[in-house]
């Protein structure tokens, strides 16, 4: 969404995703987000996985994204 992210390794977008996701609901959070930017789950089958709506994993994987994109952009 954000950005092409082919650059980086799984590995190291991991570990990324486990230093700047941060807050309330981290450990679901970092989960949620490794299982569509690692492994291209589509958002229902989150949904289903995590116990949640379509939009609240739509919403919780675009705000942390963002995160992460500045994070790798330094922007």
């Amino acid at each position: 969404m954000f950005g092409n992210y082919d650059e980086i390794s799984n590995s190291e977008l991991s570990a990324i995703i486990d230093e700047w996701i941060k807050g309330r609901n981290a450990e679901r959070n970092r989960s949620i987000l490794k299982r569509r930017m690692i492994d291209g789950i589509c958002y229902e089958p989150l949904a289903e996985e995590f116990g949640l709506s379509v939009k609240q994993v739509q919403n919780i994987v675009y705000k942390n994204e963002y995160t992460i994109y500045r994070h790798i952009w330094h922007i």
